[in-house]
């Protein structure tokens, strides 16, 4: 899929409120792209349009953040700072697994083998007028979804 260009934050965070539309548990997104280039803005976006009205923070020393929506369940995780996979198990991630949620999850590659495989990715990165985003579905879900990012 052709990469798309985000203008600035209020274009992150509808992208975010575009793909709240269409995304239905159980759904595993990835967030990859450098420090700084809008990872939990979008996910921030995604989270209002689905009526969360607090805070969005990235999880970086919690891992993961619950948050209990009127329509579902959905897990933010920002691996950045896990030092093993295997800290994911203390944390319960099995046992959250077995629920069908929308999981957002920030530095992937952090994961190794303990995350469950995404329905889609988006790679974000730096633009000098905003940021670029290349989704990349690997479920039929994930691409309903990819296709929808790009229509305005």
């Amino acid at each position: 899929m052709h990469e798309i260009h985000i203008a600035g934050e209020a274009a992150q965070l509808a992208l975010g409120a575009r793909l709240a539309e269409r995304m239905r548990p159980p759904f595993v997104l990835y967030l990859q792209g450098d420090l700084g280039c809008g990872k939990t803005t979008l996910t921030r976006g995604l989270l209002r349009a689905l009526g969360h009205q607090g805070a969005v923070r990235s999880p970086t020393y919690t891992l993961i953040e619950p948050y209990a929506l009127a329509t579902t369940q959905l897990y933010h995780l920002d691996l950045y700072r896990l030092a093993d996979p295997e800290e994911l198990e203390y944390l319960g991630l099995r046992d959250l697994l077995e629920t069908p949620a929308i999981w957002v999850i920030e530095w992937p590659e952090c994961g190794g083998g303990a995350l469950p495989p995404p329905d889609l990715q988006l790679q974000l990165g730096h633009r000098p007028d905003g940021r670029s985003l290349r989704p990349v579905a690997t479920t039929e879900a994930g691409l309903a979804l990819a296709r929808a990012l790009y229509e305005r």
